[in-house]
């Protein structure tokens, strides 16, 4: 039982944070990765590493499939947002026609995911606790609701790239002047109070949950506090069940003032903190792999208590290296 994972995405934060997680998990995997920049560390870190254009090119799936047709993985993780809805609109297609399994979840999950206005729809309808929010054009029925501060941030976007708070009238009219695909939403807690969680999703049934408290820097975690957090997983595992996504999904939160959950984020995917969690014994990669290609069921494991400091590490690549790249 040695599978070969192909993994997207190896430049980025999450494509490194899946392919640690197989390095971590005890399959111990056969890796390929796949990233259109020759220099991204991740890229070095499995048996053989491809280059692909970029996920908004025409070509791109057509070289995932040469991809997929060369090396014959039995499971693709993908290390980006950017390829999320392509792949969602292809996966029966490539898995019929490959055999690779494909962890991507329903191009409905995966658009409600990718817009922040869509998630804000999303969580009313489904009765959960969000942060009012509305689009330009909307904002003084918002201001009467919650007064300022307030957070202006675009639709489809992440790591708090072209984020911003305003705090008075004028700061927002400034924010969203031709802005017309930004979001504005009521400013929820504080920064001492916001969570990053995982929910494993199955056949419309919630089978593990973690969550961890958190602190950013750049936009991403950079030091996690795991503790048991039973009421928290207990919503955590409500939200996944009624977004319903195929395998992993990623919830980001802050606790309001009176203590509610309040859901700003939701990511159809594995997130930048997976591999955090497998520190603490959530290996979601894992769990998710063993049941897709083996059928093993998933069960909750333990997390051990402890705070995980983030830092940074190097990868040397010779220019030898760079040739060997497909």
């Amino acid at each position: 039982m040695k599978p070969k994972v192909l993994v997207t995405g190896a430049g980025l934060l999450l494509g490194q944070g899946i392919i640690r997680s197989l390095q971590n998990s005890s399959l111990s995997p056969t890796i390929i990765a796949a990233d259109p920049v020759a220099h991204s560390a991740g890229l070095y870190w499995g048996e053989r590493g491809y280059l692909t254009p970029f996920a908004s090119d025409p070509g791109y799936l057509a070289r995932i499939e040469e991809i997929l047709a060369l090396e014959k993985p039995d499971a693709l993780l993908l290390g980006s947002d950017a390829e999320l809805a392509k792949m969602a609109s292809a996966r029966a297609e490539l898995e019929e026609k490959h055999g690779t399994r494909i962890v991507v979840s329903s191009p409905e999950a995966v658009k409600i995911a990718d817009d922040k206005y869509l998630t804000y729809q999303f969580l009313r309808e489904h009765d959960f606790d969000y942060p009012d929010s509305c689009l330009p054009g909307e904002e003084g029925a918002l201001i009467a609701r919650t007064g300022f501060p307030m957070v202006v941030k675009p639709r489809i976007g992440a790591r708090s790239v072209g984020m911003s708070v305003v705090r008075d009238r004028e700061e927002l009219a400034r924010a969203i002047a031709g802005r017309p695909d930004v979001v504005i939403q009521e400013c929820v807690g504080d920064k001492e109070n916001e969570y990053t969680a995982s929910a494993l999703v199955f056949d419309g049934e919630c089978r593990a949950t973690i969550v961890m408290r958190r602190e950013l820097r750049d936009g991403n975690t950079y030091r996690a506090f795991v503790e048991p957090y039973p009421g928290l997983n207990a919503m955590v595992r409500r939200l996944g069940v009624a977004f319903n996504p195929y395998g992993p999904a990623n919830f980001q939160f802050r606790l309001d003032a009176q203590g509610r959950v309040k859901v700003f984020e939701i990511n159809a995917r594995f997130s930048g903190t997976t591999p955090l969690r497998a520190l603490a014994g959530f290996n979601e990669v894992e769990m998710c792999l063993r049941h897709v290609l083996y059928g093993e069921p998933i069960a909750q494991p333990p997390v051990e208590e402890m705070a995980i400091c983030r830092h940074w590490s190097d990868t040397v690549v010779r220019p030898e290296q760079v040739r060997q790249l497909r």
